[in-house]
């Protein structure tokens, strides 16, 4: 097997490692991130408080309503029982009546808006609630579509690492330190294939000679532009 052709073997292993490499990055950092969770999660309890706070509400408005209901009975039955002969205190108990009345009407005015905020809040906490629910499936379908994929691209790499090994045993310490090299100047590639007797890479037009000698076993040629080593098949 010719210098160039084991180097191109052992690129494309470096570079299907690469690939597989970035995808599961992708996947792990996918796992590791519950944002559309948790912010579904905050929007559902935020929810729920303010269903709670408008409940609290209108309880606290419907009991002030009983309250001065009572208590208008109570100056009513006073008023008109008989027992209160004076006149003076009669236009009290007048007044009085009337102004609880008054103050009645805005108290259930309150009640009613408390009742319409407590509406509201319900259909909300039950919209976002709703939406929780969603996330939270989508989220468990989606780790496990993904905790498979985390599973099979460990696998691949892990075979990629063994025939990696088998190849850069048979190469000589020079070429291999070359290949590294040119991979860390170049972007990960350091070996490249002829296309229409130009570099595949950076797209140099190379001379009938040099593509002869790139195609020869036993030569390693490299491309008088990007430096890297060309393969011609």
């Amino acid at each position: 097997m010719s210098q160039a052709l084991t180097l191109y073997r052992l690129q494309q292993i470096d570079s299907q490692t690469d690939r597989a490499r970035a995808r599961l990055d992708i996947v792990q950092k996918t796992l590791e991130d519950d944002a559309s969770l948790k912010q579904a999660i905050q929007q559902a309890e935020s929810a729920a408080a303010e269903q709670s706070a408008a409940e609290g509400n209108q309880k606290q408005a419907d009991a002030e309503v009983q309250a001065l209901r009572v208590k208008i009975e109570q100056t009513e039955s006073s008023l008109y029982s008989g027992a209160v002969r004076n006149p003076k205190e009669l236009q009290d108990l007048q007044n009085e009546a009337a102004a609880l009345k008054r103050h009645l009407i805005t108290l259930e005015d309150r009640l009613l808006e408390a009742m319409l905020a407590t509406e509201s809040a319900q259909d909300k906490n039950k919209r976002a609630q709703a939406l929780l629910a969603a996330a939270q499936s989508n989220w468990t379908e989606q780790n496990q579509s993904f905790s498979q994929e985390q599973a099979g691209l460990l696998k691949d790499i892990q075979k990629l690492n063994t025939e990696r090994l088998a190849i850069t045993g048979s190469l000589a310490a020079e070429q291999f330190g070359l290949y590294e090299q040119l991979r860390q100047q170049r972007g990960g590639l350091a070996v490249t294939n002829i296309q229409e007797n130009t570099c595949g890479a950076c797209g140099t037009t190379l001379t009938p000679a040099l593509v002869q000698a790139a195609r020869s076993s036993g030569q390693m040629s490299r491309c008088p532009t990007c430096g890297r080593i060309l393969f011609g098949n």
